[in-house]
């Protein structure tokens, strides 16, 4: 194998470690190299300028980021030790367009598991995780064509457990937290997220997202409901939101009948939102 990381890499950390998660993965998560690291940029961008020495899955999780990044460019600010923030390098053998679904089939996956350890949670298409209809988690996916065919995919992905109320003044909005996931053993937290992770990501492969269609519509936070769909600000579409389609599109009730949203870099606002 060319790259120069060992499948193991234990730091300082007193809480993560990457050889105690390895010895909690199952089979669909031995399929993956651990890596855990005190401090980078971003574990999406570390990934992607590794895409090309990589020989199979990897995780790579980071006590704190200085750089991380959100969807359509945003940044995604962290505070050390108060969230699990992680990516995942997972080889597919479909081309990019081929692969709409899968931030919603990423969001299924950690939404169960985030049931299964007692935290009930919703989906927001395209690529969020809601507790009481504020934000707990964000997925990022990133993609590069393979020498070999197929493509190299980078999921992202931010949780929070226990925010410093200093910290969710800086950002200027509320968010949710997990408290009874902040006193787990975060090794264990990160093992059940990966093997489910290597799960979906196996399926998905396999079955594309008609394996996940149902599953994401219920756990739709808007089912139902008006929402908005707005592109820098600007509402395109105003209806009901009925679910997701079998490709991962949105399907929109309007006056002038259904439309499908495909997710690009627009975002969904429930009506009485004010932002």
């Amino acid at each position: 194998m060319s790259q120069s990381h060992p499948q193991s890499t234990v730091t300082s950390s007193s809480t993560l470690n990457a050889s105690h998660i390895a010895a909690l993965r199952d089979a669909f998560g031995m399929l993956f190299d651990v890596e855990v690291v005190e401090e980078t940029g971003s574990t999406n961008t570390d990934l992607m300028a590794r895409l090309d020495q990589l020989e199979k899955p990897v995780l790579r999780l980071a006590v704190h980021q200085t750089a991380g990044r959100g969807r359509a460019g945003r940044s995604w600010s962290s505070e050390p030790g108060s969230m699990l923030m992680f990516s995942i390098a997972w080889p597919m053998p479909h081309a990019a367009h081929e692969l709409m679904g899968l931030p919603l089939a990423v969001g299924v996956a950690l939404a169960e598991v985030l049931h299964t350890l007692g935290v009930p949670v919703q989906l927001k298409w395209p690529n969020d995780i809601l507790r009481d209809g504020k934000k707990l988690a964000g997925i990022l996916i990133e993609s590069a064509a393979k020498k070999t065919g197929g493509t190299w995919i980078v999921a992202g992905v931010g949780l929070n457990l226990l925010l410093s109320a200093s910290f969710e003044a800086s950002i200027g909005r509320a968010v949710a937290e997990a408290p009874w996931l902040a006193r787990m053993d975060r090794n264990a937290l990160v093992a059940q997220l990966l093997n489910a992770l290597a799960r979906a990501f196996d399926q998905f492969e396999r079955e594309g997202f008609s394996a996940f269609q149902l599953r994401w519509n219920q756990l739709h936070a808007y089912a139902n409901q008006e929402v908005r769909i707005l592109d820098n600000g600007e509402t395109l579409h105003a209806g009901t939101a009925l679910g997701v389609d079998v490709s991962g599109r949105l399907v929109l009730q309007t006056p002038q009948g259904q439309v499908t949203i495909v997710a690009g870099d627009v975002s969904l606002r429930p009506v009485d939102a004010t932002e």
